[in-house]
């Protein structure tokens, strides 16, 4: 469908919407309703076309003389890392959708609402409907594991940040059991530092490296105190996973971001398998 001749366009729906966030510029082309999409982050990725639209901010910075060049009748931004930017829009007199979903449960919740805000609730629900599907499929798949490895994924580095709740959802729904559970519903990134001395005591299986926007550098991990003691270590059992798939909160991380944690369980539990079999 051309930008230029969608049925939806109407008064009733937004039809310049600037995306601060990956996750929803996603969701909107998957609703073939990218022509409404005015502006997006430096940072969005997916699908590859997106690169195509105005690049008016960073994650935490935008540049708003651009998004007010682009006219928009709706920005949307996620969390509270982008909360100056939430504030400094609303200042300027732009109307804000804040979205904060955390869980599982909260991004099909707000790839609804966001469906509906575009006239499109039959086709959201239909992409819900699979993407549910999809993660019972592989829940289904990691049954047949003989053992359920111990996981520690990082999400930073320094501080060291174990896993937001829909990452540690997803490892579990993968086939592993993450060493800090107890932290998983802390929905700010500071409350989820955790000591390297602790994630040594938990001797996870595997590590899951994730530092959002830039690469893993598994020379500084290996390198910590005691690293040679955690199993993952020992083991050569520690994997980075793009921070593209798994830490955006939308359809990326519910199809190729849990596919590529339960890819790689299963190679652990098989050579496990094939280990012990010996």
């Amino acid at each position: 469908m051309s930008e230029s001749t969608s049925p939806q366009k109407s008064a009733s729906f937004p039809n310049r919407i600037v995306c601060l966030s990956d996750e929803v510029a996603e969701l909107i082309y998957l609703l073939g309703e990218q022509h409404r999409i005015a502006g997006v982050s430096g940072f969005s990725t997916r699908p590859p076309e997106v690169r195509q639209k105005p690049r008016v901010s960073t994650f935490r910075d935008a540049n708003f003389d651009a998004i007010a060049d682009l006219k928009p009748d709706l920005i949307i931004t996620y969390s509270d890392v982008q909360a100056q930017i939430t504030r400094e829009a609303s200042l300027r007199g732009f109307t804000v959708l804040n979205c904060n979903q955390r869980s599982i449960a909260e991004i099909f919740e707000t790839m609804a609402m966001i469906s509906r805000i575009l006239g499109r609730q039959a086709e959201g629900d239909e992409l819900i409907r699979s993407y549910s599907l999809h993660l019972e499929s592989i829940a289904a798949s990691a049954k047949a594991f003989p053992f359920r490895p111990r996981v520690f994924f990082e999400e930073w580095n320094d501080p060291i940040i174990s896993g937001i709740e829909w990452v540690e959802e997803l490892v579990e729904i993968a086939g592993g059991q993450p060493v800090f559970p107890e932290l998983r519903g802390c929905r700010k990134a500071q409350d989820r530092v955790v000591a390297w001395e602790t994630v040594v005591e938990r001797n996870p299986d595997v590590i899951f490296a994730s530092w959002c926007g830039m690469k893993a550098n598994f020379d500084e991990i290996t390198s910590r105190p005691r690293a040679h003691q955690i199993e993952a270590l020992r083991l050569g059992q520690i994997f980075e996973v793009p921070s593209s798939l798994i830490l955006q909160p939308g359809p990326a991380a519910l199809t190729e971001g849990v596919n590529r944690l339960h890819a790689l369980l299963a190679k652990v539990v098989n050579k496990d398998t094939k280990r012990t079999s010996q």
